[in-house]
């Protein structure tokens, strides 16, 4: 990577030490957790510049002030992530332009379906040696197939990209309880170890492996399992069934991740971005708990529904990312092999009651695996 602007550049004495200036693109649940991780750390590592500058779309609160201005005035992101100071080196920019203007390193953790619009608008607009990692949980669906984020990210801005996964629901790290993360990298292992410096705490251990696509195609196909973890619950399955759908589900995203990646490593499956994340999803994830309220009303409230009443603003990804799913299926006639994403998608869309999730077992999963 070649060394940030001088500007970011500090002498001591004959010495020249790189800072690292951070922006976080994106505030939400997870993002505000970031940049508390991120904040605590910028100011205990000398290679970074203390502040961490993080984009927040604007939203007036019902008390009528900007929550730009809360968050600035209060440490703490009310909205997204009430009661947790962020750190007092965070700054909320509601100009995303300005927010990334002079930044070495991007962090995007922003519902997926937005990214390609805050890429359009950040194309010219980054330094052109600035790194990014995501930790956005989706893909696009194209004509000729299935872009996952951090594709679309080097593709329209022309940076190197990394990858951040994990089981890591965001209110528990938020509270500093132990969680784990998998960093995932294409070439530069200097690179993958400073996202592994900004991120890594006591009580949140980061890894790195150099398996992007398998990395992120675990945190994103993980959601749609978690949907059907949801159905199960909703019509009080049990347990053993649950567990069934998972270990399936788990099948599935393997062998679907290899049959778009060949490059994709069998191990990264094992690591916390692959069956941790998988399983802290289906047992505790917004997307099973929205799926399981989805099931308990027989399919007749609908998923955009659910989520307005139930989220507060936040987004669920599994839903669309099912949606996506299903498309890459009929594309290339894999739906017999990936019986379980199909039929997340067909009970989600209505056409299928939500009781279908366990119907389709007549498909022998094996194939699945064998087919990979």
């Amino acid at each position: 990577m070649a060394p940030p602007a001088m500007e970011n550049q500090i002498t001591n004495g004959d010495e020249i030490t790189t800072k690292y200036k951070l922006t976080i693109v994106g505030s939400g649940n997870w993002g505000s957790v970031a940049s508390k991780l991120i904040a605590s750390n910028t100011l205990k590592l000398n290679s970074f510049h203390d502040e961490v500058r993080m984009w927040v779309f604007e939203e007036t609160l019902p008390t009528g002030e900007k929550l730009t201005d809360v968050i600035n005035n209060t440490n703490e992101n009310v909205k997204y992530l009430p009661g947790i100071k962020l750190g007092k080196n965070v700054v909320a920019d509601p100009d995303l332009e300005h927010a990334v203007k002079d930044a070495d390193m991007l962090v995007f953790v922003t519902p997926h379906q937005f990214m390609e619009g805050i890429c359009k608008r950040l194309v010219g607009k980054i330094k052109g040696d600035v790194q990014a990692i995501s930790l956005i949980k989706g893909m696009e669906v194209k004509a000729e197939g299935p872009c996952m984020i951090s594709t679309l990210i080097s593709k329209q801005l022309g940076i190197n990209c990394c990858v951040l996964m994990g089981a890591n629901i965001a209110n528990e790290i938020a509270v500093e309880k132990f969680s784990e993360a998998t960093v995932g990298y294409r070439e530069d292992k200097d690179v993958a170890q400073r996202w592994v410096q900004l991120f890594n705490a006591p009580y949140f251990q980061v890894s790195a492996v150099q398996d992007v696509e398998g990395v992120e195609l675990c945190g994103t196909l993980k959601n749609v399992v978690a949907i059907a973890a949801g159905f199960v619950d909703g019509m009080d399955m049990g347990n053993n069934t649950k567990a069934a759908i998972m270990r399936i589900g788990l099948v599935e995203m393997k062998a679907f991740s290899k049959l778009m990646f060949s490059s994709v490593k069998d191990t990264t499956f094992f690591e916390s971005c692959g069956v941790a994340d998988l399983i802290t999803t289906c047992l505790g994830g917004r997307n099973r708990r929205v799926a399981e309220a989805f099931a308990r009303n027989g399919g007749k409230r609908s998923f955009d529904e659910l989520e307005a009443e139930m989220l507060q603003g936040q987004k669920l990804q599994g839903v669309s990312t099912a949606n996506e799913l299903y498309e890459v299926l009929s594309q290339r006639g894999w739906h017999e092999l990936f019986p379980l994403f199909t039929t997340v998608h067909e009970i989600c869309i209505g056409r299928l009651p939500p009781s279908a999730i366990v119907e389709y077992s007549e498909h022998p999963p094996t194939l699945v695996e064998d087919s990979a």
